[in-house]
């Protein structure tokens, strides 16, 4: 397996992005506390979400 430094830096700037919305989901998971994370911070989602299939595109 190839280990790819673009896929890494992505997701780990991604998890630093929404790691104080991910930290308030995990506390006390509420469906308002889900829908501002996701609204406040959409292309992080949208990364998230398009992870498995940028993983498979780019190690091909």
């Amino acid at each position: 397996m190839k280990l790819n430094y673009y896929l890494l830096i992505l997701f780990s700037l991604v998890l630093i992005d929404i790691s104080t919305e991910l930290r308030i989901l995990f506390d006390h998971f509420t469906l308002s506390s889900l829908y501002f994370a996701i609204g406040k911070h959409p292309l992080a989602i949208f990364i998230l979400f398009s992870y498995p299939y940028l993983y498979k595109k780019i190690n091909k």
